[in-house]
């Protein structure tokens, strides 16, 4: 067996050579760390191993920086971490604080508080984030445009190598995959596919050019089998999100079209007030999103495995879950923000020992990073996967099964904004 897996080896590395000699592949220049995906979480990363004097180099598909989606929710726990990126002060000056919250019946009219925690609260524009997440950052550190098709190991030094829709190929030490749901370096991984849940979310937002008169109040109207969420940016713009039963006729051109996606939504209103109803009818076609909710199961937190030799996973790539506690943004900063602290405290000792040495030393920092965080993980995904039991039209037992374990576990549903991932 030993003797076929040289052979494997020797096969892999000789067919790179020849099509190397032969101009198939382009070797770029070797680096020290690559992050696949410069969405939140990849910028996120990059400025944290910035803030701790480690260069890194993102590769980003699009041609220009993406913000999929539209308002971002930044609970306390997100804060700690903008904090800690350093960029927390400029990105309160984009959004107005919300204190306090309200649940409201739409059948009946009833309203009750809505408890946001303790701490603060705010509804970001997601270019924002990004922007603010990419100005720091060195010239030359996100490359746009640059698909990632395949990752496999050196069969001599067991590093990655990451080939690139060009066919240039990048040798590095570190990868870390913040590509996403449906991550490459996720199935590299063998982590799961996340689940595909029952039901669809539309976000959009709305500009009032005279300003709007929902305050500064978190709202929620729940029906039988719609829930809208309703949070002002400023007083001139509002962030929406609905969430109803995923239909055959959301198709992937349906998620294109703002026309369909406006209409679905409305009609899927009715009953809701009518100040509420305008407001989807007005909000901007170009800021209408209507995706389906992928998610990755609590047990795949427990049982996965999020590291492979020097390479390792982040933010969507890591945890994808549904947005029912508005936790994937705030979690992925998390992320970006112990991983660079457990890479850092073991980077700079390993400059002086052997290749060997240096390589161990790298794997041991990426194990005590999945170590930190597979708990919190787990724990955050749980409680959206029983949110989601709740609000599964499939099964009458899913749903009394969500409400019984919810309460059972979760008698604090605001608690996991408590969290503090520490200093960077």
């Amino acid at each position: 067996m030993r003797h076929k897996k040289k052979n494997t080896k020797e096969a892999v590395a000789k067919e790179m050579e020849w099509q190397e000699r032969h101009g198939v592949l382009k070797i770029a220049e070797e680096q020290d760390i690559v992050i696949v995906g410069g969405g939140i979480c990849g910028l996120a990363t990059a400025l944290a191993l910035h803030r701790k004097g480690i260069r890194s180099l993102v590769l980003e598909r699009s041609e220009t920086l993406r913000a999929a989606g539209v308002g971002i929710i930044m609970q306390p726990n997100g804060w700690r971490a903008l904090d800690q990126l350093g960029i927390a002060s400029k990105l309160r000056e984009t959004a107005i604080d919300i204190p306090s919250g309200q649940f409201i019946t739409v059948d009946d009219g009833k309203r009750r508080e809505l408890s946001l925690g303790k701490g603060e609260l705010r509804c970001l524009k997601r270019m924002d984030l990004v922007k603010a997440l990419a100005e720091p950052l060195p010239e030359d550190t996100v490359h746009l445009g640059c698909q990632v098709l395949s990752i496999i190991l050196d069969p001599v030094t067991s590093y990655p190598i990451i080939q690139l829709h060009n066919g240039s190929i990048i040798k590095t030490k570190i990868v870390i995959g913040c590509d996403g749901v449906n991550s490459i370096i996720s199935k590299f991984l063998g982590i799961n596919s996340p689940k595909l849940f029952s039901r669809c979310a539309t976000r959009g937002f709305t500009y009032y050019e005279r300003g709007h008169e929902f305050g500064d109040m978190f709202s929620i109207y729940n029906s039988e089998n719609v829930q809208l969420g309703q949070l002002p940016v400023t007083d001139k713009l509002v962030y929406w999100f609905l969430t109803r039963s995923l239909t055959f006729q959301d198709s992937d051109a349906s998620k294109k079209d703002s026309a369909y996606i406006k209409e679905a939504s409305t009609e899927a209103m009715k009953g809701f007030p009518r100040d509420i109803v305008e407001m989807i009818k007005n909000s901007e076609p170009k800021a209408l999103y209507l995706t389906e909710l992928r998610y990755r199961t609590p047990w795949d937190m427990v049982r996965a495995k999020f590291r492979r030799g020097t390479v390792a996973v982040a933010g969507d790539a890591m945890h994808a879950m549904c947005p029912f506690i508005s936790q994937g943004g705030g979690a992925s900063l998390e992320d970006a923000v112990v991983l660079a602290r457990c890479l850092s405290e073991k980077y700079n000792q390993a400059a002086n020992q052997s290749q060997i040495g240096r390589k161990k030393m790298v794997e041991e920092a990426l194990d005590m990073y999945v170590k930190e965080r597979r708990m919190r993980l787990f724990w955050l995904s749980l409680q959206t996967y029983l949110i989601g039991l709740t609000l599964d039209n499939t099964s009458k037992m899913k749903k009394v099964l969500g409400i019984v374990i919810l309460i059972l576990i979760f008698g604090d549903q605001k608690s996991h904004t408590d969290y503090d991932c520490g200093h960077l």
